[in-house]
């Protein structure tokens, strides 16, 4: 077995053989996880992170109020074309002929059929994946955005609209967010931003990891490495972007109603930019569910940038009151101000 899918300690057995087996299907995503959470040695599942989600001061509010976080249909965000993006880098990989044989011979050594599987159950899934793929989007956040925020974040909404950042705190893994999410169905995974030549070096990555740890694919039901391709195939759909966009740092939480609902997650139709559209209200909230008690928004809340406004403390003084009522502890100490010069 290659040193880098060593498995980290403390952890259960049956998530190690995930972790690995996400980290020979899908490299570039594992590497990136890895990088964000810094990943180094055998207590690795204690290191937490911080992840940003910049959003409209109304949203912020309601976020905080109702404990939940909106996910949005891909066809109706501003980078709308991204899943059709990552399909069609996909489909260059695995629409050769020649990649897919030299793909289906290294893995029917291993596990036989896997492959004409996975993708039969792709393509048949791929009209509600392009059509019923919801996400809220947050990125990666430094120590040294902790005061302003990033700039280009801030401009990205513009205008006179009220602009807040809301910076939460996640673990690379815990059982109990393992359970949350597990429960709720989610898939929670890094954008990677790749020129078209980076498609080809990861697929001969993917080979190269195949032929390292035949003997552990060997000892893994076929259906668990079928569903892995699968996986890889969504991922690569869904969280794949134009390199042009890297400096967002992006992660997604991805929500597919058709492929696997969850009582716990509720729809809405709302009106947004003037569009009535159908979205989904992941909740953040533990007397939802016991399942859902380190997914709770006053556990995982980090803090709170206010972004460039004309009412800098009127803002102040009501998202301090909102995250206190909700069990924030001193919360007026976890809001900020950002000064960061720009016209508003």
């Amino acid at each position: 077995m290659s040193s880098e899918l060593q498995k980290p300690g403390g952890i259960p057995e049956d998530v190690q053989i995930g972790i690995q087996l996400e980290g020979i299907f899908t490299p570039q995503f594992t590497k990136k996880r890895e990088a964000a959470f810094n990943i180094t040695g055998s207590n690795d599942h204690e290191r937490c992170t911080r992840f940003v989600h910049y959003t409209t001061a109304e949203a912020a509010l309601s976020i905080i109020q109702t404990k939940r976080i909106w996910m949005r249909k891909t066809s109706c965000m501003s980078d709308y074309l991204e899943v059709e993006h990552g399909f069609e880098a996909l489909r260059k990989v695995f629409g050769d002929t020649s990649k897919l044989d030299v793909f289906s011979k290294a893995l029917d050594g291993c596990a036989p059929g896997a492959v004409e599987e996975a993708i039969q159950l792709f393509n048949g899934h791929l009209g509600n994946i392009r059509s019923s793929t919801y996400i809220a989007s947050i990125s990666e956040h430094n120590l040294e955005e902790d005061i302003h925020g990033r700039l280009s974040m801030w401009r990205a909404f513009g205008g006179n609209t009220g602009r807040v950042a809301i910076v939460f705190k996640l673990p690379w893994y815990s059982a109990g967010l393992f359970e949350a999410m597990k429960t709720l169905g989610l898939f929670f995974s890094p954008v990677v931003y790749m020129a078209d030549s980076d498609y080809d070096n990861e697929f001969n990555t993917i080979i190269q990891n195949i032929n390292a740890n035949c003997d552990l694919l060997q000892a893994v039901d076929n259906e668990r490495i079928r569903n892995n391709i699968f996986h890889m195939l969504l991922t690569g759909t869904v969280c794949s972007k134009h390199s042009g966009f890297r400096e967002e740092k992006e992660w997604r939480v991805m929500h597919f109603p058709i492929l696997w609902n969850s009582a716990l997650i509720e729809s809405e139709i709302k009106v947004i930019g003037g569009v009535p559209q159908k979205i989904y209200k992941l909740p953040l909230d533990a007397t939802v569910s016991p399942s859902l008690a380190e997914l709770d928004f006053s556990r995982i809340f980090d803090r709170l940038i206010i972004g460039p406004t004309e009412y800098p403390w009127a803002m102040f003084e009501a998202f301090s009151d909102a995250l206190s009522n909700i069990g924030v502890k001193d919360a007026n100490k976890q809001v900020c101000i950002s000064n960061i010069p720009i016209r508003i």
